[in-house]
């Protein structure tokens, strides 16, 4: 026997073994009673458990050996996993307030060091969430002032494609520019043309931005944030993206200041800078204008990229299956007919349609993992105790494709979301906006924004594909915080 090798053998042994045990000791009095999981490794955790191409795939097959709430080691900090239908939401919607923290990834501290709606927490995300959905009501999110402002940009959108004349072309950037025009209307007041320069590089960014999120560059730089911020990759074009992105929005805030009027606030930027002014002598105020800065632009970000992405998605649907697409136009045709613009009333008539948005919606499962939540104190959860800060990921995935709620949730198929009779029925299993008290703030206006688009779209257009249409692949390119889809082109022929 080779002594020299089998001590070197010995040796490394040794030494993990001690690293191990340091490692359980050091993080024991924390962890004690964490659900219990796979056998994690000293530094790298559970890691090398994770596919990094759909990680919310690895997560929900683990919960099948380890049940449906487990303990997940990224690196040296643990993730309480929460899998199933009954158990997400148990987490979110019974115990709303205690998994109601944002928990925030190295990344997500970097882009926005704690300030704005989607990545605060406390005292700051409750005044500011509170006076978003207050704000977003007075300027008619869910009513009828709203609506109008989605039918005028459903038809920008619809002469934008007919200026295509028939021929291939990509619906990327067309429907990412349309979304975004709800949400500026509403944030500063304005809207930009579809061939904007200047817009068309936010839009750009935006798309480089949420595939770098769904790439494991974005998971390397939050396990590993110091050594990732001394090598080249596209985690840096994150940062600058978002650099350039606040200046577009602080330049535009600038520019409100120039004409604000306290009692006279025409949009969601104005009314911040309304009630920064009352409460200036508040030194504990959270309304201020770093704030503002990063509440208008999560606005931004969030009421562009997952509307725009999902109505990009429903039309490789449409047009993959046409005998769905058909029965759209059908419906149409029956309740609203050629001339008259589509309006949010005309949903409930429309159940079928309905359906097809609702199955899209489950299908893409845009969000998988949810945006990473966080406990806000010292939780008793299934027989667990979940201690303050614990970094908790609620699978949405794993709801939307539950068997237990869906018949056949590997298809795509909208009679999930029909009755017997043909009409629409909810599922409650449906929880493509997450739920409890971090549920989407703009749920309201992007269920308009799908219904009127794509009505509109569908009375004015056949959309066809440039390819086989039974060669479309609907199922992600990319998966990570969000999905993303495979692009196609698409002739879409006038009615």
């Amino acid at each position: 026997m080779d002594f020299s090798v089998t001590g070197t053998t010995l040796l490394v042994a040794l030494l993990s073994t001690l690293l191990t045990a340091w490692f359980l000791k050091s993080i024991w009095p924390q962890t004690g009673r964490l659900p219990p999981g796979p056998p994690a490794l000293p530094i790298i955790g559970n890691l090398f458990q994770l596919d990094i191409r759909a990680p919310h795939k690895s997560l929900v097959k683990l919960s099948e050996q380890y049940g449906p709430v487990f303990t997940f080691w990224f690196s040296g900090y643990p993730a309480v996993v929460v899998c199933g239908t009954e158990a997400v939401r148990e987490a979110l919607v019974t115990h709303g307030h205690d998994f109601s923290g944002r928990y925030l990834f190295p990344i997500l501290e970097r882009i926005s060091g704690g300030y704005g709606i989607l990545f605060s927490n406390g005292e700051r995300w409750k005044q500011l969430r509170q006076f978003t959905l207050s704000t977003l009501k007075n300027f008619g999110m869910g009513k009828k002032p709203i609506e109008e402002r989605i039918q005028e940009e459903a038809q920008f959108l619809v002469a934008e494609i007919r200026n295509e004349k028939e021929k291939p072309f990509s619906t990327d950037v067309m429907f990412r520019c349309a979304a975004a025009n709800i949400i500026c209307s509403i944030v500063f007041g304005d809207r930009f043309e579809y061939k904007d320069k200047k817009f068309l590089q936010l839009m750009n960014m935006l798309d480089e931005n949420t595939r770098v999120f769904s790439s494991p560059w974005a998971q390397l730089y939050n396990n590993f944030p110091n050594i990732m911020d001394m090598l080249p990759g596209p985690h840096k074009r994150v940062f600058q993206n978002m650099v350039e992105m606040r200046s577009f929005m602080n330049e535009i805030i600038e520019s409100h200041k120039q004409t604000f009027e306290k009692d006279f606030p025409r949009d969601y930027i104005d009314s911040f800078l309304a009630k920064i002014d009352e409460e200036k002598h508040k030194p504990d105020s959270q309304f201020i204008a770093k704030n503002l800065e990063m509440a208008s632009t999560n606005l931004f970000l969030a009421g562009t990229e997952t509307t725009g992405i999902t109505l990009g998605w429903a039309l490789q649907f449409l047009v993959k299956y046409p005998e769905i697409q058909e029965k759209i136009h059908h419906e149409i045709d029956d309740v609203i007919g050629t001339f008259r613009r589509p309006t949010i009333k005309d949903r409930a008539s429309m159940p079928y349609t309905d359906a097809v948005i609702h199955e899209v919606q489950r299908n893409i499962d845009i969000a998988p993992m949810g945006l990473p939540r966080m406990a806000t104190d010292d939780i008793e959860f299934r027989g667990h105790l979940i201690p303050k800060g614990t970094f908790v990921i609620p699978v949405l995935s794993s709801v939307l494709n539950d068997t237990n709620c869906w018949e056949t949730p590997e298809l795509f198929n909208p009679n999930h979301f029909l009755d017997d009779k043909g009409g629409f029925k909810m599922n409650d299993g449906f929880m493509a906006f997450s739920a409890g008290k971090r549920i989407c703030l703009g749920e309201s206006l992007a269920r308009m924004e799908l219904f009127l688009f794509l009505t509109t779209l569908l009375q004015n257009f056949v959309f066809k594909s440039v390819i086989n249409h039974k060669d479309i692949d609907t199922s992600p390119l990319k998966s990570g915080i969000l999905m993303v889809p495979h692009l196609y082109k698409f002739c879409a022929v006038c009615r």
